[in-house]
């Protein structure tokens, strides 16, 4: 690990001069550290944001929707009941996404952040598309966890757990720079990387999330998360699904559905959540539906099981939210 700075402010206006300066934000550490640690990343100063006030918590106020600051723990989106009660696909999407120790080092502002995980990205030595070099080592290499839809020069997935889950609620994220604050949906935050633009994220130099927000029409929605992983538990997803709708009487209206670790972004077809509109989500219907969210999947050599996993993954979630 390269030899770095450090400072810990108490004013999100002092930690924005210093990443002006060419600091790099910290929160929990538990990706940027390993990324460090593998000298995938060598910043010269460290900014930590833990001394901020403001940032760690969330709120539930009625009529006002949900709110979560950017440094509470996975932990505590986890084990809070209330909030469980509020929107429980929070608890179903963080219970299987790491061990209790990194569930309670790892931040909300730092999940959706995460770099993604193909152990070609992640190798020091390998100058792969993404960092660089001029070609995806993983088309023809080693590609069981790689992507099957939306895929460009790059074919890597977006890791999250929780992205999903808040996506389906229609999820905003509140950022600040020095240019002053912005909101966006937080399904914009995530870019395909392709042609010059070697991105995972649209985050702005210099610039914070601060904050989630969904609101209380998003709260009315039912919704689930399944995952598929390669161990029992605490294990990024092979594919993983969260599905949500408003049932009325039986009826799905506002369907959501929104599939991870099968893209390089979590991954919506509007169209097949149109499909749903005002069905009663039999068998049929969310069959069509999955059928519609792997429409034009192209699976590498070694990945196509995912194209039938996200497929029934995605039926079960749906005839999971009109379950008795």
């Amino acid at each position: 690990m390269n030899a770095f700075s450090y400072a810990r402010p108490r004013a999100i206006a002092d930690a924005l001069r210093y990443l002006r300066s060419g600091a790099v934000a910290l929160a929990g550490g538990t990706d940027l550290l390993g990324l460090m640690k593998d000298g995938l990343a060598t910043p010269a100063a460290l900014v930590d944001l833990t001394g901020i006030e403001g940032l760690r918590g969330w709120s539930h106020q009625r009529g006002k929707g949900l709110r979560i600051g950017a440094l509470t723990p996975l932990v505590e989106l986890e084990t809070s009941d209330s909030l469980t009660r509020a929107m429980p696909i929070l608890r179903e999407a963080l219970k299987d996404a790491a061990t209790v120790q990194l569930r309670t080092m790892g931040t909300v502002g730092g999940n959706l952040l995460q770099r993604n995980r193909c152990w070609y990205f992640r190798d020091e030595g390998t100058v792969c598309w993404l960092k660089g070099g001029k070609r995806c080592f993983a088309v023809d290499g080693e590609n069981r966890h790689h992507a099957i839809l939306g895929a460009d020069e790059c074919v890597m997935v977006s890791p999250s757990d929780l992205v999903p889950a808040l996506i389906a609620y229609d999820a905003e994220i509140s950022l600040v720079s020095a240019r002053g604050q912005r909101r966006m949906k937080l399904a914009d935050l995530f870019v395909t990387p392709k042609a010059k633009d070697r991105r995972e994220h649209a985050l702005r130099p210099a610039e914070l999330i601060t904050e989630v927000r969904v609101s209380e029409a998003s709260l009315a929605r039912k919704g689930t998360y399944l995952k598929a992983m390669d161990r029992k538990a605490w294990s990024f997803a092979l594919v993983s699904v969260a599905a949500a709708a408003k049932i009325e009487r039986g009826i799905a209206r506002d369907v959501r559905i929104v599939l991870g670790g099968v893209a390089p972004v979590p991954w919506r077809v509007v169209a097949a959540e149109k499909g749903l509109e005002g069905s009663a989500l039999d068998d049929a219907a969310c069959t069509d539906a999955a059928d519609r969210m792997l429409a034009g999947a192209t699976p590498l050599r070694d990945n196509g099981y995912k194209v039938t996993l996200a497929r029934e993954l995605v039926r079960r979630a749906l005839r999971s939210l009109v379950a008795a």
